[in-house]
């Protein structure tokens, strides 16, 4: 007989970390209708939209780190939702130096 050792074993998942052009930032306020307003680690404080793919699938809320793609016009004020970390990979993010808040 052979034991199954799934119940041991930890998941080990790659942290998505920022592209060219994709900012970490902390959601500050939650305005509704899919807009959020998001403190960028490079200092700006952005009025943010989540796409049509992810509204129904992930759920966000304050204090949520996420990442964040600046819009080609009006980039120091608009972007674009386009990942949610969990708080264990927003841990790693902030021990690597990638959130600097």
């Amino acid at each position: 007989m052979s034991k199954s050792n799934n119940n041991n074993q930890q998941e080990y998942r790659r942290v998505r970390t920022p592209k060219k052009g994709e900012i970490p930032g902390v959601v500050e306020q939650i305005m509704g209708h899919g807009k959020l307003k998001v403190r960028c680690a490079d200092g700006y404080i952005r009025m943010t939209r989540i796409p049509g793919k992810m509204k129904k699938r992930i759920w966000i809320r304050e204090g949520d780190v996420i990442l964040v793609k600046p819009w080609d016009f009006q980039s120091d004020e608009k972007g674009d939702v386009i990942w949610r970390y969990t708080k264990t990979e927003s841990n790693w993010l902030e021990r690597k130096g990638y959130l600097k808040m």
